[in-house]
């Protein structure tokens, strides 16, 4: 059984990314953004609309203070100061979730606030402080084996493991550089088949060709991938062809 998650609610204001409509008709998990990073109070509300309407379960997609970059530069912010940024962009996302007659039931930051996590255990904590102030029982998202995994067990946070269809990974179990060429994979059948082996068998092969354990609940697919929704197509009908139950992870 694997979750299928892709990041939705990225558009702002007149700007458009991505067809959150399409693939909430295939994910079973969306990471909602929560304003940091992408998208606004009305596409928040309406993207957890959907959500519902859909039976996906609403993730917090929480981030750096990045609308310019997209949340995927790198920044140095206080732990203090983390924490109470995804605090509010937690606490918001789930008010507009209620309303919709839903709630956010996990967290997953995004971009560079998720890479930095998964390696710096005083940005991870900063994070965990934030989701156990708010509701300890929600589940992180993160890369098996990071700094928010092993950071969790104080703050009595569960975390779920996570690998990626549409990106390349190190030898070391992180993800390639975006500015690096090849670090987003385009090919259905190429996503598909990763995504079938990462689901069933817990590997990967690494950008280098080293296999790579990959001990996840939860496969994402970038809304803002080029041809997302054909990608996150080929991945569900791919495991679904190959025995693996397509489920969310919470509810």
């Amino acid at each position: 059984m694997i979750d299928l998650n892709a990041d939705l609610g990225e558009s702002f204001g007149v700007w458009r990314l991505g067809d959150d409509e399409a693939l909430l008709g295939v994910v079973t998990s969306a990471n909602v953004a929560c304003g940091f990073h992408a998208g606004d109070p009305l596409i928040m509300r309406r993207t957890c609309e959907a959500a519902v309407e859909r039976g996906v379960a609403i993730g917090a997609q929480v981030s750096y203070r990045d609308l310019a970059g997209f949340g995927r530069r790198e920044m140095d912010v206080a732990p203090e100061e983390l924490t109470a940024d995804v605090l509010y962009q937690l606490a918001a996302l789930d008010g507009v979730a209620r309303a919709a007659g839903g709630r956010v039931s996990y967290v997953k930051p995004h971009g560079a606030l998720y890479n930095r996590a998964a390696r710096d255990p005083a940005q991870a904590a900063a994070v965990l402080a934030a989701v156990a102030a708010y509701d300890r029982s929600l589940p992180v998202l993160t890369l098996p084996g990071s700094a928010v995994e092993r950071a969790a067990p104080p703050y009595g946070i569960t975390v779920v493991g996570e690998c990626f269809a549409d990106r390349a990974y190190t030898p070391e179990g992180g993800l390639v550089s975006r500015r690096l060429p090849g670090a987003v994979i385009e090919d259905a059948g190429q996503v598909a088949a990763r995504s079938v082996r990462m689901a069933a068998e817990g590997l990967v092969t690494a950008a280098d060709g080293s296999e790579v354990p990959v001990a996840a609940r939860s496969i994402c697919v970038h809304g803002d991938t080029p041809g997302a929704v054909r990608l996150a197509r080929a991945v569900r009908d791919a495991l679904e062809a190959a025995g693996v139950r397509v489920e969310a992870f919470a509810t």
